[in-house]
């Protein structure tokens, strides 16, 4: 598969800028792999699609507030720090990315909040993905987590064009987020109400729970036309043996296993063993998927619906098979079907 194969084009207006005003309110487009039809629901109508038995797996992955404005000594020149992990909580070294980025060195100080209550000092700048900052703060690890969370914002992806408010502090998440540590929020996952989960609880759906801690590699954009020489950024994930004993004995029983977005997707191919059996994993990935692949552990997948040339829709197209996956983009587009993390839903069954 080439990178130009994923190109399509899609209207700015049907970028999600804000979420539905109910989490299982969006629309959601059903596809089914066998048959090509396509049906036009709405989320919390995905219940009438799974039965007793089967098993929805999710990720618990929580999105920290990773955006902070701050200023540079002396010039005061604005920069943005997006925090991307924490690298050594002693130290309080931080892997980060700085915009603009020219204008930073080793040895700069810059300087966060109102009253430049939060320092930080450059001591790295040759790492690949950006810099490495020592924030100087006295209090314990506690404090200086709370300190640096309240001055940050919610991450929200560059195509939704307006500042973080209250609300998506709360709405980039989903409810069953516990694992902090990501920057990108697992999007299909936050479309599940509590309403909905007690409703696919009574039918005997069963619900599980893997880690990914999601991060910008997400949105980097693809540079080479041959998607074998394309390189992923690692993602931590952790696959519990309680998560593989639940998955395997519901493929032994016959029933279908649906993975809950791109990045529950990913941590179950990598964890893929023998017979449609996974097994447990703890560490990094970076898996990744594109057509032609072979899923032997998931049945079924829901997802938003992704940009043109990402990898969020090469691995969609990899599960429901590339003509059928882009004809429903097209469809999407002719039905204005809201596109990226605060947009619409699809199902692939």
């Amino acid at each position: 598969m080439k990178l130009s194969q994923f190109k399509f084009k899609l209207p700015e207006d049907l970028i999600a800028q804000y979420p539905s005003d109910e989490r299982d309110g969006c629309r959601l487009m059903v596809v089914n792999r066998k048959t090509g039809q396509i049906e036009h629901k709405i989320f919390r109508d995905l219940l009438q699609y799974f039965d007793d038995g089967d098993l929805m797996v999710f990720n618990n992955t929580r999105v920290f507030p990773a955006r902070l404005n701050g200023n540079k000594e002396r010039t005061g020149a604005r920069i943005e720090v997006f925090l991307l992990r924490e690298l050594n909580a002693e130290n309080r070294l931080w892997d980060v990315l700085v915009e603009p980025a020219r204008k930073i060195r080793i040895g700069n100080k810059l300087y966060f909040g109102e009253d430049d209550s939060l320092v930080a000092e450059v001591i790295d700048n040759t790492t690949s993905r950006g810099r490495t900052l020592r924030f100087l703060y006295d209090g314990s690890a506690e404090e200086f987590k709370k300190a640096l969370y309240e001055l940050g914002e919610t991450p929200l992806p560059l195509y939704i064009k307006r500042p973080a408010e209250d609300e998506d502090a709360e709405r980039y998440q989903t409810i069953f987020a516990t694992e902090e540590g990501a920057v990108v929020a697992p999007a299909a996952g936050a479309h599940f109400s509590r309403e909905l989960l007690k409703r696919l609880e009574i039918k005997g759906v069963k619900e599980a729970f893997l880690t990914v801690h999601s991060g910008l590699g997400n949105f980097r954009e693809i540079d080479v036309e041959d998607l074998t020489k394309h390189r992923m950024d690692s993602e931590q994930m952790e696959i519990t043996p309680q998560l593989v004993e639940t998955v395997n004995s519901t493929k032994d029983a016959g029933h279908r296993v649906c993975a809950v977005g791109t990045s529950v997707l990913r941590a179950l191919a990598t964890a893929v063993s023998m017979g449609g059996h996974i097994k447990s994993y703890t560490g990094w990935t970076n898996k990744f998927i594109f057509p032609p692949y072979e899923f032997t552990v998931t049945d079924a997948f829901i997802t938003n619906f992704h940009m043109p040339y990402s990898t969020m829709l090469m691995m969609t197209c990899a599960f429901g098979g590339y003509d059928l996956v882009m004809n429903a983009y097209h469809e999407a587009i002719k039905e204005q079907y809201k596109f990226g993390a605060y947009g619409d839903a699809m199902l692939l069954i």
